[in-house]
């Protein structure tokens, strides 16, 4: 039985949930279940706080686990990332008062507040600096009023509650996060992971497809597989009229009416778009 721990709440919780579901897998039905089994499909799974579930991949007591890139980091826990999941992105920055900084190098022996002493610790080592890291669970963006801190490492989006506090961004993004499913590294090949992480990756590639089905006429045909190549190549198919072929191929969601009215413009013809719901390449 494959033991994979999953959210329990907060943001990532209802995506992962819905993703599972798209690959098959059963899921809880009420939210105060810590466990839900899976028997067809010899997965269970183990609904965590966020924040532990690379701790316990990590540890190997889980054999898989859903969380955030930054959690993961912050943890220092000897799971390792092997898919991002596409959902739940978030962008971590510094920010100070305006003139306090004028680049990230400035950092050394400043104090900086945070609710990811991990994340800001990576970075700091990577770029060679040095600073007094103070972890804060929350409110962190009241750091530099109170006095508590000179600089800020937060998630930020728009970058309002920044700006109400009085703080701007400096410098380069310190992390982009997104949810992932992480593995302890170093684990041994498993038949059951390898299974579960293609079902995940169909779900993703189903999500940024569709399937565009069309007829064009043959002497047309290379110009329109240029504009829809597929993953491997186009399905051509000869019609009934003559001169004519019918041809399927998966194409970007986000794409797709822009070729659409390229095949039209082209001269095809019966031009239909339909949704991927499960895959495997």
């Amino acid at each position: 039985m494959l033991r994979i721990a999953v959210p329990n709440k907060g943001t990532l919780a209802e995506s992962a949930a819905q993703m599972l579901r798209e690959a098959g897998y059963r899921q809880r039905t009420d939210s105060r279940d810590l466990v839900c089994r899976d028997d067809p499909n010899g997965v269970e799974f183990f609904y965590l706080r966020p924040r532990d579930i690379a701790t316990y991949v990590g540890s190997g007591d889980l054999d898989l686990g859903i969380t955030g890139r930054d959690l993961l980091v912050d943890a220092g826990s000897s799971a390792e990332e092997i898919l991002d999941l596409d959902f739940g992105a978030a962008t971590f920055r510094f920010a100070a008062r305006p003139e306090t900084l004028s680049s990230v190098a400035e950092l050394d022996g400043r104090r900086v507040a945070t609710a990811y002493p991990g994340v800001v610790h990576r970075y700091l080592a990577e770029h060679d600096l040095k600073a007094e890291v103070i972890r804060l669970d929350g409110a962190v963006e009241n750091a530099v009023r109170l006095g508590v801190a000179d600089v800020i490492a937060d998630v930020v989006s728009t970058g309002a509650t920044l700006r109400q506090a009085g703080l701007v961004v400096v410098g380069d993004p310190l992390l982009r996060s997104s949810a992932v499913l992480v593995r302890r590294a170093g684990a041994p090949a498993n038949a059951q992971v390898d299974q579960f992480d293609r079902r995940l990756h169909g779900v993703l590639v189903a999500r940024r497809y569709v399937m565009l089905a069309y007829d064009v006429r043959a002497d047309l045909l290379e110009r329109a597989s240029a504009l829809t190549p597929g993953i491997e190549s186009p399905t051509i198919s000869p019609l009934h009229r003559e001169g004519w072929v019918a041809v399927q191929a998966m194409v970007r969601r986000d794409e797709v009416h822009r070729i659409m009215d390229e095949l039209y413009d082209l001269g095809a013809r019966a031009i239909l778009v339909t949704n991927i719901h499960a895959c495997r390449l």
